[in-house]
């Protein structure tokens, strides 16, 4: 039980890596705040972790608005007095090169992306330098080191979220907070699937050029960043400030020749 009644709270939980983790925190003994937008989705997040014996709530809640993050905060508190760790995993991805976007997709991702780390972190961080510790694990992308054809707004939030991730740290080292972020390469989540088939002619083409990226020859599954997640929300990972974590398949570093 690595994260035994550790308070939790898992921002973008209903689905994909989100949902995973969520799953993994709670078999290992957390007790685990799924936030997503969509209700149906956070609930089922819920009813799996109740129906295998582990402890969960759902909280709705926006995160790029502030009212709705601080109300999310104040009920988690009002019921466990603490958050141990802050996972700030939602997300959303913009396709195009950069004068392809249109301003209203450019400041969607970067509300979303940014801003969706920023809140919930400004809201708990009081709540954790009051308690001197706690974890916050950001996500970010390999797509922050890396180049890649028709992401520009989406690298540009990504590498946003690893500068803040490094500032945080410096800031918050004396209090006994830990800031650290994921760079996942690409992960085959059900936004990446719904992505291949409607945005390719012949998915199953563009998934084998996909793969290509990766050392691996193979895409990530979900449990492999909640893998991740689990070490640097546990105590385990306690020496580990301020730093990247790489689950990316060797596309960051390597190139086949």
């Amino acid at each position: 039980m690595r994260l035994k009644d550790k308070i939790t709270v898992i921002t973008g939980a209903g689905s994909g890596i989100g949902k995973t983790t969520a799953l993994l925190f709670a078999s290992e003994g957390a007790k685990v705040i799924v936030n997503d937008l969509s209700e149906p989705n956070g609930q089922a997040t819920v009813k799996e972790i109740d129906q295998s014996g582990g402890e969960a709530l759902f909280i709705q809640a926006d995160v790029t608005n502030p009212e709705s993050v601080k109300a999310m905060v104040e009920r988690i508190i009002e019921k466990y007095d603490r958050i141990d760790v802050l996972f700030n995993n939602a997300g959303i991805s913009g396709v195009g090169a950069l004068h392809e976007l249109e301003l209203d997709v450019w400041e969607r991702v970067m509300k979303v992306n940014v801003n969706g780390v920023f809140l919930p972190s400004k809201y708990i961080v009081p709540h954790m330098i009051e308690k001197k510790c706690g974890s916050i694990i950001n996500m970010s992308s390999c797509i922050a080191e890396i180049g890649l054809a028709k992401r520009a707004v989406y690298s540009a939030t990504k590498g946003a979220v690893l500068a803040l991730t490094k500032s945080m740290q410096v800031d918050y080292a004396a209090y006994g907070i830990r800031v650290n972020a994921l760079l996942p390469g690409t992960i085959l989540t059900p936004f990446v699937e719904n992505y291949l088939k409607t945005a390719y002619d012949d998915p199953e083409k563009a998934l084998e050029g996909i793969k290509k990226r990766q050392l691996s020859g193979e895409l990530g599954r979900p449990i492999d960043v909640a893998y991740a997640a689990l070490y640097l929300a546990s105590d385990e990972s306690k020496f580990m400030m301020g730093s990247p974590l790489y689950i990316d398949g060797g596309a960051t570093f390597g190139k086949d020749a």
